[in-house]
């Protein structure tokens, strides 16, 4: 890795650290005003408690050659053997997308989880279930060669791709989110009385940060600054905009209007779409990828009213369905031709191609197979436990600390100084306000201000 290649993945590196706190921003616009705080903690502690988790033996579970397929070994624990070299900044790199994992989950269980619980489910989470699955799907043995379970193929001898995480990362965590959301049980009035943004700016805000971060996140994936990073990079663009074009359109055919919650979360389903096909896919297929997430996406956050499980921030809609939508996609975008220009690509590239590109149903099937094997597995561990947890220590909160509002509860801090609002403006700031939304729209913010 030479200096150019080294600056570039350590921006990347810090572009995906900067997206945490982008995702806390999103994350505590869309929950209460009295809960924020609590958001923004259980993002921000991903960043303190998962590296050290990962430098201790994540890390060294989920890449270090075993001879098997399952599972690394202990021998880089506590990074023995990794020198200040290309392999630390690989550590570094990894160690990002470690964090953001787990905090991506906490907008499941927004207004009512312990924060004890998060606290300790948070670093067996991402040791029992992260780090087998970044192995199956990244690892490589002492030669170079393919060797965990997804990426030596199921069905067959070409296996999965995933360029960024959509399966490892995104899809793997709205199983979890899901199955935190079940165990929790709904919030107090929910779906009747749901709760809507209580900072629209802040969820905007969040939105640019994480598109932002995400170029660091897909192109420094190419583990270098050159082609490959440069496709990534566009794909992400574009598939972002493509996202939230066609969720807009969706809203408003569906609707009757174009939101701002809409626009954001037509970005966010777009750039997980992209996520596993981002070094993979070139041309249009980009556009195509997010726009079809986008309309996915959108109608599937309405699920949760129909199916009645209370995905507080609509986890389980953007982040595991767009996973899906994105690594199913690339059974049938992926093209090897695009990146094999001698005068741009130092070697051509030899992953398969896609159904539309003229490799047939192998790629696109061994996809479908790893989301399922990643599906269940995620499922079963993080429900085990969840229900350790919930036994142990209990998950949810009072009913008392839900009403009041987690920072003041939990925390003992509070977001916004309202009794201090009440004596300057007299607008009365300081008296109890409860609003709330009933829409099965996945974006209405239509309120009942009682």
């Amino acid at each position: 890795m030479d200096s150019g290649n080294a600056a570039w993945m350590l921006m990347s590196a810090a572009l995906v650290l900067f997206m945490i706190p982008g995702l806390a921003l999103f994350y505590g616009g869309m929950g209460r005003g009295k809960s924020v705080l609590n958001m923004v903690l259980m993002n921000i502690y991903c960043v303190g408690i998962v590296p050290l988790v990962w430098v201790l033996g994540g890390y060294s579970l989920a890449q270090s050659p075993s001879g098997n397929k399952f599972l690394g070994n202990l021998d880089l624990f506590a990074l023995d053997g990794i020198g200040p070299s290309q392999d630390l900044i690989v550590v570094a790199f990894l160690m990002t997308f470690a964090a953001i994992t787990p905090a991506l989950i906490s907008g499941a269980v927004a207004d009512r989880m312990k924060f004890g619980a998060w606290a300790i489910f948070v670093p067996i989470w991402s040791l029992l279930v992260y780090s087998p699955v970044v192995y199956w799907i990244y690892a490589f043995d002492a030669e170079g060669n393919a060797a965990g379970l997804l990426n030596t193929g199921l069905l067959g001898d070409i296996g999965s791709l995933d360029f960024a995480g959509g399966t490892a990362i995104h899809i793997n965590a709205g199983v979890a989110a899901l199955v935190l959301a079940l165990l929790l049980g709904k919030r107090r009035g929910w779906p009747n009385n749901a709760i809507p943004p209580h900072s629209l700016p802040l969820v905007m805000l969040g939105t640019g940060i994480l598109w932002f971060g995400w170029f660091g996140f897909n192109a420094g994936s190419a583990l270098g600054a050159d082609g490959f990073a440069a496709q990534a990079f566009m794909n992400t663009f574009l598939a972002a905009s493509a996202g939230m074009v066609a969720w807009l359109i969706a809203e408003r055919i569906k609707d009757g209007h174009f939101t701002v919650l809409g626009a954001c979360s037509g970005i966010v389903a777009g750039l997980v779409a992209i996520t596993p096909a981002a070094g993979f896919v070139a041309g249009m297929s980009g556009i195509w990828i997010g726009a079809i997430a986008g309309v996915i996406c959108y109608f599937a956050v309405s699920l949760k009213y129909k199916l009645g499980y209370d995905d507080s921030l609509d986890v389980v809609g953007v982040h595991m369905v767009g996973g899906i939508v994105g690594g199913v996609l690339l059974g049938l975008f992926a093209d090897p031709g695009a990146f094999a220009d001698p005068e741009v690509f130092e070697e051509a590239a030899s992953f398969p191609e896609g159904l539309f590109y003229g490799g047939g149903t192998e790629l696109l099937f061994e996809q479908i197979a790893s989301i399922v094997v990643v599906m269940v597995y995620s499922f079963i561990v993080t429900m085990a436990i969840g229900l350790a947890l919930k036994a142990a220590i209990g998950l949810r909160v009072d009913e008392e600390d839900e009403i009041v509002g987690l920072d003041n509860r939990l925390h003992a801090e509070t977001a916004y100084n309202h009794v201090e609002l009440a004596g300057k403006s007299g607008s009365g700031f300081g008296g109890s306000v409860d609003v709330r939304e009933r829409s099965d729209s996945p974006t209405s913010t239509k309120a009942d201000a009682r």
